[in-house]
């Protein structure tokens, strides 16, 4: 991932930031310092919070990177999986309804998701919906689409 320009945030683009955060996910993401980094070589930009990659951008949306969903746990469309999927979603894959045990009845198709294991409630990975997240548990078919997981390049990425 080449870094093409970095640059700090004003104080509005901070507070949109932080608005459309909070209203996608219920998190109230704080810092003190808010640079974004735009890379050229994937879909994402990257926006360090206190020098920490807590926050990426795809397609202008924004979202919590799985480091941000864990310093700044989501109340909102969160998709929770038990402890047989939690080796796939990890490593990337899509999530399938036999391995859902809970969803976010307000999740929307198109929606950016964190998908979180049951056990201890640590996010593993961001995908986006495919369903409505009260259709979500089930027996068959792909409901959510991993964009973002742990050990990915935007995991790993650091500046």
């Amino acid at each position: 991932m080449q870094v093409k320009s970095r640059h700090h945030l004003r104080s509005d683009a901070i507070s949109s930031l932080q608005a459309s955060l909070d209203e996608a996910f219920g998190a109230e993401v704080t810092g003190d310092s808010f640079e974004l980094v735009e890379l050229s070589d994937t879909p994402f930009d990257v926006v360090l919070v206190d020098s920490e990659q807590l926050v990426a951008e795809l397609d202008d949306e924004p979202f919590l990177t799985v480091q941000g969903a864990n310093a700044f746990p989501p109340t909102e469309s969160v998709v929770t999986v038990d402890a047989g999927a939690v080796e796939f979603v990890s490593n990337g894959a899509d999530v399938m309804r036999p391995g859902i045990v809970e969803a976010d009845a307000d999740i929307a198709p198109g929606d950016l998701v964190a998908i979180a294991e049951e056990t201890h409630g640590k996010v593993l990975a961001i995908g986006r919906a495919l369903t409505d997240g009260d259709d979500m548990v089930g027996d068959s078919d792909k409901v959510v689409e991993s964009i973002h997981h742990v050990g990915d390049d935007l995991y790993t990425f650091s500046v």
